[in-house]
């Protein structure tokens, strides 16, 4: 994965079951914050492409490996890229690390580009196609 997004979160009480231990699912929060960001940083947000664009992107897949569990206070790093785009659909790779570099665990998204008022599946419009397009792993 050559060109990233890094985003930086910490464990809260609200992440974790009642061991400290960061409970499954809110990885995939940690996630969802790491694509929210990588969309930022490649210029665009959830509101204006839904405004502007008439596009919201939906996860269609998601696999997940779990390598070793994240604490309470822990300070993770969401690394989030591009693998693949084409059409409708772009797939993502996503690791969340330790400060030091260790995996916590890595993710394979797939996101549908779907039109606004009907739902349905449409083409990445040009625009965003660009925009990703120079975010893309060579």
């Amino acid at each position: 994965m050559n060109k990233t997004h890094n985003h930086t979160c910490r464990v809260y009480y609200e992440d974790t079951d009642s061991g400290g231990i960061v409970y499954h699912a809110s990885y995939l929060k940690f996630a969802e914050r790491g694509r929210t960001e990588f969309l930022r940083a490649a210029g665009f947000d959830h509101a204006s492409l839904r405004e502007q664009q008439k596009i919201v992107f939906a996860v269609t897949e998601m696999n997940i490996q779990f390598k070793s569990a994240a604490k309470l206070d822990d300070l993770l790093t969401v690394h989030t890229g591009i693998e693949n785009m084409s059409g409708a659909r772009v797939e993502m790779y996503q690791k969340i690390t330790y400060q030091d570099g260790t995996e916590s665990c890595e993710l394979r998204v797939t996101l549908a580009t779907l039109d606004t008022h009907s739902l349905r599946a449409v083409r990445i419009p040009d625009k965003v196609k660009t925009s990703f397009g120079q975010l893309i792993k060579e």
